[in-house]
């Protein structure tokens, strides 16, 4: 028997009663999803401690996303930047590839047993229909769209294009064998409806088709999907989702000339929104719900999408991982135990969503790695800061440790779905909920106390029962995050903030 405890803050009495006959679905790993901007970061000595982490923690493999697989450069890394230089052109304009950095890349995910989520993206400078200025500087604080250059435009030949993700992808099958590649997914681009795609939505899908044509010349079975819009649950982010889904079941392929084209699973983003008031951080988890409602609803809509997988390509309290507290207050809450419970308590709320929609949630990345050689605990979206995890990749290991079957629980103090969906978790008491599974030898219980206002409270005692142990004797397990457990920025400042 194992028992997690979230507590950051804060009365009826909390009761909690799980029941490990009733079970509801698998506990299926969605949580075993991660991403970041840099690709770069990611064979670095910070990186690859952080990825062995991630991996060891998961009982299933990790998938892992990441942006800039495709853009020119040297490969140094910086805040929402990165580089492989796969493409250049001789000065003839043929092409010259290099995979030697994107293959670090992955070499460091199969090393571990984890698999990209493989982005295909973005423009290299010399396939670029506008490619000067191309590299950026941007740092926090800086308007957010100088992140847009050369990278963000159509090819200026779709037929290089293609060549391009046929010769990737071959490479991929020949170093990493056929099945490893299979076992992969595939998408073009990212929140092509926002700041990251200066083309038209008709350019973006003559990209999607192209990128897709060459991926299936060079392997059939490789998995692919899109459109990772941003703002799920936004009028532009309906309607370029809306309109991919039917490009692809009736749509006449840009590259082929055919009816359709390949569509293997369904992506979106979801966001929070949290804002400082009255000198404290206040989290908005039920943006971020909309935003999944919205694509769980959009999938379950068309017969020919509603059982394919859905995976929100980014699930986060809010948008700029790399956007520190010193120029973004309300991201303070990333250091400490609100981080932590937010997520316990948002995770509970996709898988319930998941159930009432009937959807093939398959999972949801968390846009959230580490910054190298960043200062400590700058108030970046992140998992650790120079090599220490925060308490939120605590939460992930509290998740790596349920297995089996979702069991039903009951709290008298977990606000109902659709109360969260429409205005958050902002009432008088907290949120004390809990999520439960059931396997063969064991059973474990995820408790939070939540609340969106950043503020503490008093503490509370959960009278929690669980009903039909299937065995006499048991050995009990209690992992905590709170200001005294599994919290390193707790221990940090009391060190003096070094």
């Amino acid at each position: 028997m194992v028992i997690f405890f979230v507590t950051p803050l804060y009365a009826q009495n909390p009761e909690i009663k799980v029941n490990l006959k009733s079970q509801i679905a698998e506990m299926r790993p969605v949580w075993a999803w991660f991403g970041y901007d840099e690709p770069n970061y990611t064979y670095m000595k910070d990186g690859k401690k952080l990825l062995s982490e991630i991996s060891a923690l998961s009982p299933a493999p990790v998938y892992v996303r990441t942006h800039s697989l495709m853009v020119t450069g040297d490969g140094e890394a910086a805040l929402k930047w990165g580089s492989t230089n796969m493409y250049t052109e001789d000065a003839q304009g043929n092409p010259i590839y290099d995979w030697t950095i994107v293959d670090r890349i992955f070499d460091t995910y199969i090393e571990r047993g984890m698999k990209p989520l493989a982005q295909i993206g973005f423009m290299p400078e010399a396939l670029s229909s506008h490619p000067q200025p191309y590299r950026h500087y941007w740092k926090p604080g800086d308007y957010y769209g100088d992140i847009v250059t050369g990278w963000a435009y159509p090819p200026k030949d779709y037929d290089k294009w293609r060549t391009l993700v046929y010769e990737w992808v071959k490479h991929c099958v020949e170093r990493y064998g056929k099945k490893e590649v299979e076992s992969w997914w595939w998408e073009v681009w990212n929140e092509a409806n926002g700041w990251y795609w200066k083309g038209t939505r008709e350019e973006f899908l003559k990209l999607y088709d192209y990128a897709a044509d060459g991926l299936k010349k060079a392997l059939p079975t490789a998995r692919i999907g899109g459109i990772n819009v941003g703002g799920g649950s936004s009028k532009s982010g309906i309607e370029w989702t809306r309109g991919f889904i039917e490009h692809c079941i009736s749509g006449t392929n840009y590259a082929t000339g055919r009816i359709g084209s390949p569509m293997e699973a369904i992506l979106f983003h979801a966001k929070g929104s949290p804002k400082l008031v009255d000198g404290h951080v206040r989290m908005n988890m039920s943006t971020q719900l909309r935003d999944i409602k919205s694509g769980f609803d959009i999938a379950m809509s068309y017969p020919q999408t509603k059982n394919l997988p859905l995976i929100i390509g980014e699930s986060d309290p809010e948008g700029c991982a790399a956007c520190g507290m010193a120029t973004n207050p309300e991201n303070a809450y990333r250091n400490g135990t609100m981080y932590s419970s937010y997520t316990a308590a948002s995770f509970a709320r996709k898988y319930e969503l998941a159930d009432q929609t009937g959807a093939n949630f398959l999972g949801a990345v968390s846009w959230s790695f580490e910054f190298e050689n960043q200062p400590w605990f700058y108030g970046f979206r992140d998992l650790a800061t120079n090599g220490v995890d925060k308490p939120v990749l605590n939460v992930f290991r509290m998740f790596g440790l349920m297995t089996g079957k979702r069991v039903n629980v009951e709290s008298n103090r977990m606000y109902p779905l659709q109360d969260v969906i429409k205005s958050s978790v902002k009432g008088d008491k907290s949120d004390i909920g809990a999520l439960a599974t059931a396997d063969k030898r064991k059973a474990a219980v995820l408790l939070w106390n939540y609340h969106d206002d950043e503020k503490a409270g008093p503490a509370e005692t959960v009278a929690l029962t669980i009903t039909n142990i299937p065995v006499k004797k048991v050995t009990l397990k209690t992992y905590l995050i709170d200001n005294e457990h599994s919290n390193s920025y707790e221990v940090w400042k009391k060190m003096g903030s070094p």
